[in-house]
């Protein structure tokens, strides 16, 4: 009995150690994986921006994905073609470009699409791996990849004024690997569909997508919406949505093998930044967006207006600006049940109409005596999407008591600045002239937050923030992709609608066939 108690120990040993040299072995190799680069080398050591934390030392975080176009690679060349000439290429564009922002609580999050041709300035950068350089320019922003991950990262900082924490980017063929490791993703389009150009070809209904054609289907942009950029990104949120549904359902991560499986093609898929360069960094981004329910994860797409100056390019349209405050300054789009939140939210007195801090300016005087007051309260409210005209100044005498003096019909705006900075309505008193005016007292000498109060970020102006935004939540499973209904294909030189086109190629097999 003894020996065979001492056979057994032995035995027992020799299996947690393999075991644990097995582990040891599989993060060591998915470490190994990884290619990471610095977040603001090349670009500029502020120029992704910086989070601030809320009231409770909390900070959100914000993600650029990035999917690149680039033929990088024999196995990219065959999937992007256009290498038949040139062979294997070194340029590379970000045709897909969204921020996802989990916020400081980790309750909602929200993924922003910007559409690739849309213009903007582009600032000084340098590519510290090719040496490619500019002094910066007006053109796409996709264009930015060129001279850097981190060119990319300070050109999407610039437009949006939102702070870039990391970023993640993936190629062609990184998107075929992983659709196989996940086992397809679901989608659905609303009629027949054959895209000419991504050669996306699926009938009307439901599929399931693997490899190759997970990746026709995200790059399709002349078979949806009205075959520009713009339905690329509605389908690709339907993807991603279906995706984060699938992630989160029982038995996907609780499966050993799929989990190695996904683990593996996920980091050799993936460019990241230092911060997230180490399997233990790339988990705790996936708890941490794991935590907001699907209800609670809204995509959106930057709103956008022609170029005047080409029919072809996007400018920033209405509503974009408050789309960008609302994620900067962390404000949830969705209320806890998953609805669209109220622009006037239940915080605000009965007595008066909540106002987006957008709208709002506010005179900023320093009566403490204390230098630079008046600077930290503007660089805080600005921050947090207040209007940049925001200005401050010292006040004519110094005051014991901090006072948010509002003018006539000014209430509402009164009251989003005193959320904001923890002001209880004792200190807001109604006077004659019109505008805001906050003056900080002796009883505010240091902070952004008023000693006791309670920092709370103003209610998110969703009807402007999501206005022809195309925004719809995580866990909206019977969403379809639209079909263009117009003529953004072709066969033999003649236009047609992608259902035509559908029923045009008989012979050639559907993408999931």
């Amino acid at each position: 009995m003894r020996r065979f108690l001492k056979i057994a120990s032995i035995a027992t040993a020799v299996l947690v150690l393999a075991t644990a040299g097995v582990g040891y072995w599989f993060y060591q190799h998915l470490n190994g994986n990884i290619t990471s680069v610095s977040l603001t080398d090349g670009a500029g050591k502020n120029s992704a921006g910086q989070e601030k934390a809320d009231a409770f030392g909390r900070t959100p975080i914000n993600l650029l994905v990035m999917g690149s176009d680039g033929r990088t690679s024999a196995a990219d060349c065959k999937l992007g073609g256009g290498c038949s000439k040139t062979g294997v290429q070194t340029g590379q564009n970000a045709d897909v470009e969204m921020v996802v922002h989990i916020s400081a609580d980790r309750s909602n999050a929200t993924v922003m699409s910007i559409p690739r041709d849309t213009e903007t300035d582009v600032p000084s950068c340098s590519n510290p791996k090719t040496g490619a350089s500019t002094p910066g320019y007006h053109g796409m922003i996709n264009s930015a990849l060129a001279y850097g991950q981190a060119c990319q990262v300070a050109t999407v900082h610039k437009l949006t004024d939102i702070p870039i924490d990391h970023f993640v980017q993936v190629d062609f063929s990184g998107v075929v690997d992983m659709s196989d490791a996940v086992g397809g993703v679901s989608v659905c389009v609303d009629a027949n569909v054959y895209d000419t150009y991504s050669h996306l070809k699926l009938s009307q209904g439901t599929h399931t997508l693997k490899g190759v054609a997970a990746l026709e289907f995200l790059r399709s942009r002349h078979g949806f919406g009205d075959g520009s950029d713009l339905g690329r990104t509605y389908a690709q949120h339907i993807y991603l949505s279906s995706l984060i549904r699938k992630f989160k359902s029982a038995g996907t991560l609780t499966n050993p093998t799929a989990v190695y499986h996904l683990a593996d093609a996920a980091t050799k898929a993936l460019t990241v930044d230092t911060g997230l360069g180490s399997v233990k960094k790339l988990i705790g981004l996936a708890d941490d967006l794991n935590k907001v329910p699907s209800k609670r994860i809204t995509f959106t797409t930057m709103q956008t207006a022609a170029d005047p100056a080409d029919a072809n390019r996007v400018v920033v349209g209405a509503g974009a600006k408050t789309l960008f405050a609302t994620i900067a300054g962390d404000q949830s789009l969705t209320t806890a049940t998953g609805a669209t939140s109220a622009a006037a939210a239940a915080t605000a007195a009965p007595t008066a109409t909540a106002v987006p801090a957008a709208q709002i300016t506010v005179d900023v005087q320093n009566g403490t005596g204390i230098s630079g007051r008046a600077s930290t309260i503007v660089e805080e409210l600005t921050g947090k999407g207040f209007n940049p005209a925001t200005a401050g100044g010292n006040a004519p005498a110094p005051a014991a008591t901090t006072t948010l003096t509002y003018g006539p019909g000014r209430q509402g705006e009164a009251q989003t600045v005193a959320r904001t900075l923890g002001l209880a309505s004792s200190h807001l008193k109604q006077g004659t002239t019109a505008g805001l005016t906050l003056v900080i007292g002796a009883d505010w000498q240091s902070g952004t937050t008023f000693p006791g109060g309670k920092s709370t970020p103003p209610p998110a102006d969703t009807k402007t923030a999501l206005g022809g935004s195309h925004a719809q939540t995580a866990d909206q499973s019977k969403s379809c992709a639209k079909v263009s209904r117009y003529r953004t294909v072709a066969i033999n030189g003649i236009p047609m609608t992608p259902s035509q086109a559908y029923a045009d190629a008989r012979t050639k097999p559907d993408s999931d066939a």
